[in-house]
């Protein structure tokens, strides 16, 4: 397809209009000074942007349900979202750019030491509702109970707010959320890699969906994703 062919099926508006999920800080977070979106992801949409030759309109989110649905809408053109069969039905994926661990943390006295402790009718397992490892576990989590709030970085709170036996989230985000408290510790061995790639509505076309899928493929060989990583400070993330 041409060049042009390309812009039309995926920035229509003439704008590229692309989720940014704060709730997963790894990949962006707010500037505290100016309130705008920055992160690997938001670098990767500039990107995006500049090869099309289109300005960039980031669409905020706190979650990446709500990502999900804006790009499934066509509210939004692009974007950032963990690979997962369920969202799979409306949303093309590209392959990852990151891949990231899903952990999971208890309080220090808690008798779970290992991930296959987890899954017993007495523990409740919180979540940040529709995020890749609530799909997970959903489908994963026979006997636990599972427990859904509104976004993922509220996901300790609750855990501590509640009285709840595990909190599962993004090492990272758990491990930060931890180090404001003593008493809580994080299992060791990951419950899940989480793949995050960009995603683009399949009712705009293969051609859309290949031009994408080309275009992550050349920032990982280029080494794109691991400068962002290193520039934004992000450890514990691998490029995919």
């Amino acid at each position: 397809m041409s060049t042009e062919s390309i812009v039309a099926a995926l920035a229509p508006t003439g704008t590229l209009r692309a989720t940014i999920n704060i709730g997963n800080p790894i990949l962006a977070r707010l500037e505290e000074t100016t309130g705008e979106p920055h992160g690997v992801s938001v670098d990767i949409a500039r990107e995006l942007a500049r090869r099309l030759g289109t300005p960039l309109q980031c669409i905020v989110v706190v979650a990446a349900a709500k990502s999900v649905e804006t790009v499934g809408s066509g509210r939004a053109d692009v974007g950032f979202f963990a690979i997962d069969p369920v969202r799979g039905a409306g949303i093309a994926f590209t392959a990852p750019y990151v891949l990231i661990e899903g952990c999971y943390l208890v309080r220090n006295d808690s008798p779970i030491t290992d991930i296959s402790q987890v899954d017993e009718p007495q523990t409740r397992v919180v979540v940040g509702a529709g995020s890749a490892y609530d799909l997970f576990l959903s489908r994963e989590l026979k006997q636990a109970t599972i427990v859904r709030v509104p976004t993922s970085p509220a996901v300790v709170d609750a855990f501590i707010e509640q009285g709840l036996e595990v909190a599962a989230g993004v090492k990272q985000q758990l491990q930060a959320d931890a180090s404001r408290r003593r008493d809580l510790r994080l299992i060791a061995k990951p419950f899940m890699t989480i793949q995050q790639a960009m995603g683009v509505a399949k009712d705009r076309g293969e051609a859309a969906a290949h031009y994408l899928r080309a275009f992550v493929d050349g920032l990982r060989a280029s080494g794109f994703v691991r400068e962002a990583l290193a520039r934004h400070g992000i450890k514990g993330a691998t490029p995919g």
